[in-house]
Formats: C-alpha cells, sequence, structure tokens
C-alpha cells in the first residue's frame, strides 16, 4: 500500500518541497491581506496603528492610537475580517472535496442542496413568521436564523443522500440527479414564499439571499470556529482517498479505500461547514466552485495540496471580496453574492474557453 500511494505522489507530481512553498506563500498573502483588509474604511486605521492596537490588546501598553480607531477595529473590523477568513477556507475547501468526490470539476457545495436547504428555510423563517419559529428565535436569540437555516441545510442534504442510495449504497451520479431535483423544488418553494413577502421582508431575503457578512461579530465567531474547524480540519486528511478515488470506485476499493466511507465523510463534512456559512453569512456563490480550479491550475491535481490550497485561497478571496463589498459603495454596502459572482464568472469563462478543446 505504501508503494502504490508513493507511485500515486509521482504520478501527481507531488513534492512536498513545492507544496510547502506554495501552502506558505498563501499564509502569508493571507497575512498580509487580513491586516491590509482591517485597516481600509470609513476610518483609516495605518499598517502600524493596526498593530499598536493589537499589541494594547494583548497588554502591551500603547497609545499610538485613537480610541475611536480602537473600537472600530476591536469590535466591527476584525471579528468581520476573520469571520470572511472562516467562511471562504470553508467554501474553498468544501468546493474542492465536492470536486473529488462528484469527479465533476463543475461540483460545487450547492449541488446537493446545501445552499437551497438553508436558504428555504431562513425564508420561510422571515415571511412565514410561525410561532414555532418565532418562538425558536426567542430562544436561540441572535442565532434562531441560523439555526434554522442550519437544520434545513442538513434535512435537504439527507434526502438527496436517501434519494441517491441504490441497493443500500450512495451512487454519485444519482446523487446528482436528485441534488438538482430538490434544489430546483426549493427553489420554487423559495420563490413562492418571496412572492407572498411584504417589502420589509423583501429587503431582508434579497440581502440575506446574496450574503453578507455585516452580521459577524465575536459571539457569531463563537458558534462558527468550532464548527467550522472540524471540516477544515478533517477534509485534507482525505486527499489521499480522493486522489484514489478519482481513478473510479472499484480501483478505489482495491487500492484500500472504503468509498462508501468516502463519501459519507465529505458529505457530513460539507454540510457541516457550508451549511453553518451560509447560515451566518448567507448564501455566497462562485467561491467553492472557482477556487479548486484555480489551484488546479496553480498546483496540479492532487488533493493533498489541492485541498489545504483552496482553503487558504478562498479566505483569501472572500476576505478581498469583502473588502470591496463594504467600500465601493460606501456608506452603503453591497452584498458580497454580487462581488463574488462579478469576480468569479469571468474567471470560470476564461476557464472554459481555455479548457474547451481538452
Amino acid at each position: 500500500m505504501n508503494t502504490i500511494a508513493w507511485q500515486q505522489s509521482r504520478s501527481l507530481g507531488f513534492s512536498y518541497t513545492k507544496a510547502g512553498i506554495i501552502l506558505t506563500s498563501l499564509v502569508l498573502i493571507l497575512m498580509a491581506v487580513g491586516i491590509w483588509a482591517v485597516g481600509v474604511g470609513a476610518v483609516s486605521i495605518s499598517f502600524k496603528e493596526v498593530g499598536c492596537i493589537l499589541l494594547n490588546e494583548l497588554g502591551w501598553v500603547n497609545t499610538h492610537f485613537s480610541e475611536q480607531q480602537a473600537l472600530i477595529l476591536t469590535v466591527i473590523r476584525l471579528p468581520r475580517v476573520l469571520m470572511g477568513m472562516l467562511v471562504g477556507a470553508v467554501l474553498g475547501i468544501t468546493g474542492a472535496s465536492m470536486q473529488g468526490l462528484f469527479r465533476n470539476p463543475l461540483a460545487d457545495p450547492g449541488l446537493i442542496g446545501i445552499s437551497s436547504g438553508a436558504s428555504l428555510f431562513a425564508v420561510g423563517m422571515i415571511v412565514l413568521e410561525l410561532k414555532v419559529i418565532q418562538e425558536l428565535n426567542g430562544l436561540a436569540g441572535l442565532y434562531g436564523m441560523s439555526f434554522v437555516a442550519f437544520f434545513g441545510a442538513c434535512l435537504t442534504t439527507i434526502l438527496v443522500y436517501q434519494l441517491s442510495k441504490v441497493e443500500g449504497k450512495a451512487v454519485v451520479t444519482t446523487m446528482l440527479l436528485a441534488g438538482i431535483a430538490v434544489n430546483a423544488l426549493s427553489g420554487a418553494i423559495t420563490g413562492l414564499m418571496t412572492y407572498m413577502a411584504n417589502d420589509a421582508q423583501l429587503r431582508t431575503i434579497q440581502f440575506w439571499g446574496l450574503g453578507s457578512l455585516g452580521g459577524a461579530s465575536w459571539d457569531a465567531l463563537k458558534v462558527a470556529t468550532p464548527l467550522c474547524l472540524v471540516p477544515l480540519v478533517f477534509v485534507p486528511r482525505l486527499g489521499k482517498a480522493l486522489n484514489a478515488f478519482a481513478l473510479g470506485e472499484s480501483q478505489a476499493e482495491h487500492l484500500g479505500i472504503n468509498p462508501v466511507r468516502l463519501k459519507n465523510q465529505v458529505i457530513v463534512l460539507t454540510t457541516l461547514g457550508v451549511g453553518v456559512s451560509v447560515a451566518l453569512c448567507g448564501a455566497i456563490g462562485f467561491v467553492g466552485l472557482i477556487i479548486p480550479h484555480i489551484i488546479r491550475l496553480l498546483t496540479g491535481a492532487d488533493h493533498r495540496l489541492v485541498l489545504p490550497a483552496s482553503a487558504l485561497l478562498g479566505a483569501i478571496v472572500l476576505t478581498l471580496a469583502d473588502l470591496v463589498s463594504r467600500t465601493i459603495v460606501a456608506p452603503a454596502e453591497l452584498p458580497i453574492g454580487i462581488v463574488t459572482a462579478m469576480l468569479g464568472t469571468p474567471v470560470f469563462i476564461w476557464i472554459l474557453i481555455k479548457n474547451r478543446n481538452q
């Protein structure tokens, strides 16, 4: 088995030195982008002032900044930037894992109903204002929307998974078709509820449906971080298995991989990460679709590198997209889903044109 894995690594052109250089470079870029993002806004905060504020929070007394700057950075911008990094990393790595599972570069987490299920239940909470949901919202406080949206993501994913089973085993192609059907049904019901909504509800639905990091806070990070860290930690460990799975299910079994367990792991981890992300920040498109494409163009197809690199690049891209969304029409805020779509669509079209003859 070790010989097979070694030969597979060579065939994919895997180099630990190259991987280390790429991942280290992405980490450094992410740190630079994060420091830049927390300093840009209506109140400008220089790099030196950012450092002084952070050191002051750690106990190093420093006065080379104003109290207003400290409050804006620590209460508003820092949790928002950290949330963007966290959600971007989850969307990037789960997009890469779904493309590996389906062996299809057009796959993304929304393909199996995660995003549409979360949106459906969130819109239902906004429009129908059911008594049960109102009580749930009161019980869960500010996290009522998040809880309901996450529950919807889990429910639709379970439905797709059950529909895809043939003789007790989930079939990837059937899962794809079931996901299309469930997405269509969820979209139709969501459209019906949107039609029933009043003006105030429509504004809420539109802004939430296009995604926003405006609700980021330290409390939200306390909820999101432990849940999002689960896929960020465990999905990269599936890199070798996804490499074998790319050869086909029967070949993967000969290499000692359990395809059923691999499918279950990818689906559960993706549902957890994307469900929480959509629940807290709304539906943010194109990140899980485009980021793995870019990484594969830069590094090759080995999932041992593609998965962690997709997480880092996803964090970078979403942090930059959020920076654009909150500054381009200031003092208003542009939904981040519009920014990611405007950035992602040209890249996706370029990739299609580049690879259409292959």
